[in-house]
């Protein structure tokens, strides 16, 4: 279909996390004309929407731009898988739907590095702004957003005895991980809306889809930013064989996330000075911060094989259970198709925290994992996920060349701060307890990984860095901050320093990473985004 408009109020680049929401909110003003372009395909598949289908996204390279790390020396030189959401929705179309905000002390951390007026006092209205909560507004929570929160409604026995191991690691039960004290185990809400997979595609774009001033192009990959006498005025696209110059009048908005964001910006000529001119691209502004501070959530599991016939299986004990979910769920939206299946997790202290803030999480998966869920796994068994949620390490996002179909260069440089690997060993060391606790000995068969016969530092250290991998949280790569940050990308409204009319708004412009899932702050951030575009006053 041709593109019938070349110009717009405004330019969206992203239709994920963030570009779903700013593109709802914007085109809330029908005095608006937004345009939306997402590089992938509609989030037409039904393994996007039935929450179980999360089990087989990773293979769906249509659906996601399957990026890999450089070599990371930390992890013996091994290239770690990276996915990320290309379609629209995004991320949030292919994760697995936790909702958690982080610790509210976070946010008071990014006022410290400079981003003014975002302390959780300052973010909690649009969080409560932005979620449709099952059980109800409080303090805490929301009921009227587009963003549906709700319990799973379904959980495995595993789950829900591993929720009861904590009590030898003094981790209370919790029922809800989005309250000011949270160490402790529980169950993760989820965003889902009547057993089906919420995305911010399904939240904010699927009803308002018929508004005459918003154009979604899917398909689209923006190759550049068009900038002309320090102005964004618009983008240049490759859209069904053509390239497209889109005008945009009032504002450019990158929300391609914390990989294809920073990589847009230095294709344009907005980045490192030595970076652009590597590649031979004119520098626009020289901007030091441009994909550096990379941070993401490193994770290790304990997979242990199970004794009974719980869990999510490939097995063929398990056939008759999956017919009878498959009619459980045609039905009635219920059963075990609308898990996501990393029902049960939490949060715990290691010895290096020096304040009740939580630094490690865990994700229990009642199912082997192998390689991201690209490989089956046979037979039944179980794992627990645990992260390093605050690590000190920083990577960089550079570019490969200056072809924007080229992947950008990845070097998350995992471990290279010698704290971090302390941490996760601590983590490490308390996911095995709790796997071999009273609560879960019913279920144990024996460990697989690490295995029984591994126990001393030295071995459990080597296991981290052959086995960890990403939980999917990379932020960090366009930093909010001060003005006389060297390293700040964005002032704290999102707005790129010294380029008018150009603003960043994903997981990028976070200074540091979140305790816990990313997707939930990127809404957040998204929902104030457009209140400061628009300028729309806190809500209650």
């Amino acid at each position: 279909m041709a593109l019938s408009k070349q110009q717009f109020d405004y330019i969206i680049v992203g239709g994920g996390s963030a570009g779903a929401v700013l593109a709802a909110r914007l085109s809330q003003k029908q005095s608006c004309n937004v345009c939306l372009i997402e590089a992938g395909k509609p989030d037409k598949s039904l393994f996007i929407h039935i929450p179980f289908g999360l089990s087989v996204l990773s293979r769906i390279t249509s659906l996601n731009w399957g990026y890999s790390t450089q070599p990371q020396s930390g992890l013996n030189n091994r290239c770690l898988f990276w996915p990320r959401g290309k379609t629209l929705g995004g991320s949030s179309a292919i994760n697995a739907m936790c909702y958690i905000r982080g610790q509210d002390s976070d946010y008071n951390n990014w006022v410290e590095q400079g981003a003014t007026g975002w302390s959780f006092e300052d973010v909690l209205p649009w969080f409560k702004k932005a979620e449709k909560f099952e059980h109800g507004a409080s303090q805490r929570h929301g009921s009227e957003g587009p963003l549906s929160v709700e319990s799973l409604r379904h959980v495995d026995p595993l789950s829900e005895a591993f929720v009861q191991s904590g009590a030898e690691e003094e981790l209370p039960a919790l029922t809800d991980f989005n309250l000011a004290s949270r160490c402790g185990l529980g169950l993760y809400h989820v965003t889902q809306s009547g057993g089906q997979r919420c995305s911010t595609s399904k939240a904010y774009l699927k009803p308002v889809l018929a508004r005459p001033n918003l154009t979604i192009m899917t398909g689209a990959h923006v190759e550049k930013i068009v900038i002309k006498s320090g102005r964004a005025t618009g983008v240049i696209t490759k859209y069904e064989g053509q390239v497209h110059t889109l005008q945009a009048r009032e504002e450019v908005i990158v929300s391609a996330g914390a990989i294809n964001t920073p990589h847009l910006l230095m294709l344009s000529g907005i980045g490192p000075e030595d970076e652009l001119r590597r590649h031979n691209i004119p520098v626009v502004k020289a901007l030091a911060g441009v994909g550096r501070n990379l941070q993401d959530h490193l994770d290790v599991i304990v997979q242990c094989r199970g004794k009974t016939r719980h869990g999510y299986a490939l097995a063929p004990g398990k056939i008759a259970s999956y017919l009878r979910a498959a009619w459980q769920y045609a039905v009635g939206r219920k059963g075990m198709l609308s898990s996501n299946i990393a029902e049960a997790g939490g949060f715990a202290c290691s010895s290096a925290t020096t304040e009740d803030k939580p630094d490690l999480q865990f994700h229990f998966l009642p199912a082997i994992l192998k390689d991201h869920g690209r490989q089956n796994a046979l037979g039944y068994g179980y794992g627990l996920h645990v992260c390093n949620l605050y690590p000190e390490s920083r990577g960089a996002v550079t570019l490969q060349s200056a072809d924007p179909t080229a992947a950008p260069l990845i070097d998350p440089a995992y471990l290279s701060a010698p704290k971090d690997i302390q941490v996760l060993l601590e983590g490490l060391k308390m996911a095995r307890r709790l796997l071999r606790s009273e609560a879960m000995a019913p279920f144990l068969k024996h460990e697989l990984l690490p295995g029984e016969e591994v126990h001393d530092d030295d071995a459990l250290i080597r296991f981290i860095r052959q086995y960890a991998e990403t939980i999917y949280h990379p932020a960090g790569t366009c930093k909010m901050g001060a003005p006389d940050d060297e390293m700040a990308v964005l002032d704290p409204q999102f707005r790129v320093y010294d380029i008018e009319r150009l603003r960043v708004v994903d997981a990028s412009a976070m200074p540091m990473l979140v305790g816990g899932n990313t997707n939930a702050p990127v809404v957040m951030m998204a929902e104030r985004a457009a209140a400061f575009i628009h300028d729309l006053p806190t809500p209650a």
